[in-house]
């Protein structure tokens, strides 16, 4: 189906499958990719199966939004997938891509010894929630002088992962709150998990690519209402967009 001109929200991620094929079985990757409309309503852009997760396959899945007439995205949010940053920057120069700050705590957490692990999130927290990007980056400094000694591969995982996880930090609250996680669409993603998990392996990829859709209809059949606070964060999109906002979706 054709798409939407723009779209100011799109979430990307992928999920795994065991499918047979050639007599073995194979893992496949479910690209997907969720967005919300100028309305404020959740919608599922396609879903793509793929060999593995990477630079290669993510740009066709790009350049599939691109055909279908999708001209322009504002902020994509993703799980810090390879490539992917890369792949859609190729297609959409100008989207503001935000890694999802809840699965970067996560990634952290794994290094952090159980006997740390309060303290040294009570720091952190500094760090994300605070109320702009120059001082999340003190804070960060201040973490770094305590903590480097012992975590340095979580320090300097945040510093080298920056340029993607301090873009919410150029919004206000309306468009933080929406950006700053991939939830949304990890929560979708458990939903075809809760359909799909009777099946532990698909005979082909085409089964696996119609239970997909055919889950997937079922769940957007529950999506009737706009996001919490519509309104209020279309406001704000179109002062921030204005020029990229065609005036039919203006105010």
């Amino acid at each position: 189906r054709e798409l939407d001109e723009i779209y100011p929200i799109v979430y990307m991620d992928a999920m795994h499958f065991k499918v047979r094929d050639d007599n073995k079985i194979v893992s496949k990757a479910a690209y997907i990719c969720m967005a919300l409309d100028m309305k404020g309503k959740k919608d599922i852009l396609g879903i793509w199966i793929g060999e593995s997760e990477g630079a290669k396959f993510w740009l066709s899945v790009c350049n599939d939004l691109k055909n279908r007439g999708v001209e322009d995205i504002l902020i994509a949010c993703m799980d810090g997938l390879k490539g992917l940053p890369e792949a859609i920057k190729t297609v959409y120069p100008d989207v503001s891509i935000q890694t999802c700050i809840v699965h970067q705590i996560r990634n952290s957490l794994k290094y952090i010894a159980s006997k740390d692990q309060r303290e040294f999130m009570k720091d952190l927290k500094s760090v994300y929630r605070a109320f702009n990007e120059e001082t999340a980056l003190k804070n960060l400094d201040i973490l770094k002088e305590k903590w480097y000694s012992k975590y340095s591969v979580v320090i300097d995982s945040w510093y080298n992962n920056w340029s993607n996880l301090n873009t919410y930090f150029e919004y206000p609250h309306e468009i933080r709150r929406i950006i700053y996680t991939t939830n949304a669409l990890e929560g979708f993603n458990r939903q075809l998990r809760k359909y799909t998990k009777v099946r532990t392996v698909f005979p082909t990829d085409e089964s696996l690519r119609k239970s997909l859709y055919l889950s997937t209809m079922k769940i957007m059949e529950k999506w009737t209402s706009p996001n919490q606070n519509w309104a209020s964060t279309l406001g704000q999109l179109t002062i921030m967009f204005g020029e990229r906002i065609p005036n039919s979706y203006t105010i």
